[in-house]
């Protein structure tokens, strides 16, 4: 069999950070020269390749822009290589994963973001294992000859997760990210232990890119005694095509014919609103309880157990790739990419 050929993309973040000998200060590594700094990957028999972005970026500067260069480079590469790894900030790493779910629809090979807490040119850092099995795992063919995974995922602290089901929960722990609603997809220890049973299969014959994103979106977190006022700029067509609100427990909101009134208008004005739950585990069960009657009589789209980021980039991808208003609600209610459970459609 032929040496497992795998692109690494370094976009910036701590992982690909060292300490300058003579100043002491952070800076990026060259990535061309990987093996000097990661000399345990000489161990593979894997052909690597890297290609960096001519500036790293903070991650909290990536945007739509970003993620676009990301899904086209995989596209342009995507017949030379098995598997694509890519080195990323971990503050933004979940909406990047996700997004790319939505705009990589149809791949049959691993994209992998991994990232670390600590930069790689320190004793602790968790970046060295981080990196090195992701690679592994974008290598990985099963006894098909096809790669293990297929899908855009997130590998952090011995676990891999579905990208787009993935959330950062703690800044300082190794254990940065979870998977509430999904389990793993794999688990590293002595061995790489996949539950193959849930693994993301597509159903498209070849990779469907899109990268067309609307990003004049809205957020509204709710929360308790919140005034309604100074939501009418979001809920403003002018201003967001789409408007997720975070809500209570399984979908709920407070009583308020003020807020029932500027969400009525603004969905009657071609606007549309995703409900997703403020809840890290479960699902928006709309009409479960009378506090969440409003959203069922104004006909709001149920967002079901979607994670913020994935909510988030899939309104983006919905709003620019839909014809007109119901087809977007119609792609909100898919299941695109393995990040939604039960869904409608």
């Amino acid at each position: 069999m032929s040496q497992p050929k795998v692109l690494i993309i370094y976009t910036g973040g701590t992982i690909g950070m060292i300490n300058d000998p003579q100043t002491g200060a952070l800076k990026p590594f060259d990535f061309a020269h990987i093996y000097n700094h990661v000399p345990e990957l000489k161990q593979f028999r894997y052909e690597i390749k890297t290609w960096s972005f001519e500036k790293p970026m903070d991650s909290s500067e990536v945007n739509p822009e970003t993620w676009t260069l990301l899904a086209k480079k995989i596209a342009e590469n995507y017949s030379l290589y098995d598997g694509f790894v890519i080195l990323h900030g971990t503050d933004t790493m979940a909406y990047t994963a996700s997004a790319l779910s939505f705009m990589l629809q149809g791949i049959r090979k691993p994209v992998i973001l991994t990232g670390s807490q600590l930069p790689i040119g320190q004793i602790r850092t968790d970046g060295k294992e981080n990196l090195i099995t992701s690679i592994e795992i974008a290598g990985l063919k099963g006894s098909d000859g096809m790669p293990v995974l297929q899908e855009v995922a997130l590998y952090f602290e011995f676990c891999l997760m579905r990208g787009n089901r993935t959330e950062k929960v703690n800044a300082e722990n190794f254990e940065a990210f979870k998977s509430y609603n999904y389990p793993l997809l794999a688990e590293a220890g002595v061995h790489i232990l996949f539950s193959e049973n849930l693994l993301w299969r597509t159903k498209f014959t070849d990779v469907q890119l899109f990268t067309d994103f609307e990003p004049r979106i809205g957020l509204i977190s709710i929360f308790p005694g919140m005034p309604v006022e100074p939501l009418a700029a979001i809920l403003d067509l002018k201003h967001s095509k789409g408007v997720i609100i975070e809500t209570f427990g399984s979908g709920n909101t407070f009583t308020s014919p003020e807020l029932r009134k500027m969400l009525s208008s603004y969905l009657n004005s071609g606007g549309i609103v995703l409900n997703t739950t403020q809840c890290h585990r479960g699902s928006v069960e709309l009409g479960k309880y009378q506090t969440s009657q409003v959203f069922v009589d104004l006909e709001v789209t149920s967002g079901l157990d979607l994670t913020r980021p994935a909510a988030i980039t899939k309104m983006m991808y919905a709003l620019g790739k839909a014809r007109d208003k119901q087809e977007c609600i119609s792609i909100l209610k898919t299941d695109l990419a393995g990040e939604l459970t039960n869904p409608t459609h």
